[in-house]
């Protein structure tokens, strides 16, 4: 096949998953694997440091959300389009993908062509989600008013990573060194998190972030 190939990213926190996914492209002439990321967070800086055509991102990561990667990629890297992994069809999670600026979203339960469709898809500049998804859902959510969005769209970058790393069970003092801030900064957000959400608790927080995908019940 002649032409450039389109450069991609893998990121998801199963090696095992990364691996195959990074086997299943090199079956394909058109599409080249440049990088893998196992949390979000070095998501957006191999897109930032590798600059590729797409990246390919399962929600649930550690450190930082495939969701919450795909707005600071946004931010940040608008030429790089954003395909979606995951292994939930709800609407919820299509309301989410739709959010945050995402091209795409495949159901992990999918057939390899969809992969290599769906990349092909969103480099041309198209939208693509997995064909068991009703495109009645897709248009419902990407016309709904921003209002009526889940509860934590009222929060901050900063906030849904920090609650993200509350609901992952490590203490202010942690979250306080990983992000580079004071814990009273940590205080501050968590007290913020808490009064927007109406929440009143630790566990609390950890429950919301459950329930809403933010992180993966525990293993």
């Amino acid at each position: 096949m002649s032409g450039k190939k389109i450069s991609l990213i893998v990121a998801d926190d199963h090696t095992i998953v990364r691996r195959a996914l990074v086997s299943l492209f090199s079956l394909v002439e058109d599409i080249a694997v440049i990088g893998e990321a196992a949390d979000g967070r070095t998501a957006v800086e191999q897109v930032l440091n590798l600059r590729p055509d797409v990246v390919l991102m399962d929600i649930n990561m550690p450190r930082l959300n495939g969701l919450e990667a795909a707005r600071r990629i946004r931010a940040k890297a608008p030429f790089v389009k954003i395909l979606i992994l995951s292994a939930h069809d709800n609407e919820q999670f299509v309301q989410e993908v739709v959010r945050c600026g995402a091209q795409g979203y495949l159901l992990k339960d999918g057939a390899p062509e969809d992969l290599f469709e769906g990349v092909r898809a969103v480099h041309a500049g198209k939208s693509f989600f997995s064909p068991s998804i009703p495109p009645d859902v897709i248009e419902t959510f990407r016309n709904r008013p921003p209002g009526e969005f889940a509860r934590h769209s009222v929060l901050t970058g900063r906030e849904r990573e920090i609650l993200q790393l509350v609901a992952e069970g490590h203490t202010h003092q942690q979250i306080a060194d990983s992000l580079f801030i004071s814990v009273r900064t940590v205080d501050t957000h968590c007290n913020n998190i808490m009064k927007k959400l109406d929440i009143h608790d630790g566990p609390g927080l950890v429950t919301y972030a459950i329930k809403n995908g933010i992180v993966n019940l525990p293993r």
